[in-house]
């Protein structure tokens, strides 16, 4: 029997709906350090446990949110990857965001995933654009959205942080 929480897979990732249980794995990356680098802030445990219920809600709300990505070959986490709606200059845009355990940066995982979530994004939610962002100092995740077809867009300001950030945008075909 199939797991009904698994959204999409591709060769080597699972992309599965967040469960409570996952608020520790997903500890793993917001409370690293090295991983929230390009972030404002570290998160405490109890700052994890929130999001994955915040995000859980968006199953409902939206039919969509961020996935947890496990390896098919052995079941470990990898990171997060999903779509999610971000106020970007007064403008609810759908958002690609990916994040990974540093053990597992420069595999390719997230631009696989990534490429996998634009697909679903475009062709099961039939949403028209897909957007990601990040700061400009964000080599790792710019590359990522080049990888996926993304251009370019505009430099912005975050309106929650007062940072500087990047927007790249793709198009359904």
């Amino acid at each position: 029997m199939s797991d009904p929480r698994v959204i999409l897979k591709t060769e080597r990732l699972i992309l599965r709906e967040m469960i409570a249980a996952d608020a520790e794995h997903w500890f793993g990356i917001l409370g690293d350090a090295r991983a929230m680098r390009h972030f404002p802030k570290v998160y405490t445990r109890g700052e994890a446990a929130e999001w994955t219920t915040k995000n859980m809600r968006r199953y409902d709300a939206h039919g969509f949110g961020w996935w947890v990505m496990i390896r098919r070959d052995d079941g470990r986490f990898v990171g997060v990857c999903g779509i999610s709606i971000q106020q970007i200059d007064g403008v609810g845009e759908h958002e690609i965001g990916y994040q990974l355990l540093p053990e597992f940066w420069g595999k390719g995982y997230a631009t696989e995933a990534a490429c996998a979530v634009r697909d679903h994004g475009f062709n099961v939610l039939n949403l028209p654009r897909l957007v990601s962002w990040m700061g400009p100092n964000n080599t790792p995740s710019r590359r990522v959205a080049e990888r996926v077809g993304m251009t370019l867009e505009k430099e912005t300001t975050n309106a929650a942080t007062g940072e500087p950030h990047v927007v790249y945008a793709i198009h359904r075909q």
